[in-house]
């Protein structure tokens, strides 16, 4: 049970990071867009930070720590069983 959620919390973040480095070379090259006058989504981009891009972050950040305290406690269990 615990290997099936942990290997689940682990695709969950695979795929956010996806997401989260999307934004990310969005933002680049928007940012960059601007500054050759070309419109690239800079302002959707904006737009989307909030609502989308800030919590994609938050969870990213949030599973890794899960993920590692997981993978300690997991660790520290099989120690003392052994």
């Amino acid at each position: 049970m615990k290997d099936k959620l942990l290997n689940w919390l682990n695709q969950a973040l695979m795929l956010n990071i996806f997401l989260v480095l999307f934004s990310f070379f969005w933002l680049a090259i928007a940012v960059l867009g601007r500054s050759l006058n070309i419109p690239l989504g800079l302002e959707l981009w904006y737009k989307l930070w909030e609502p989308v891009f800030t919590p994609s972050i938050g969870i990213l950040m949030g599973g890794a720590v899960l993920s590692g305290v997981i993978s300690w406690v997991n660790k520290r269990l099989d120690s003392q069983s052994n």
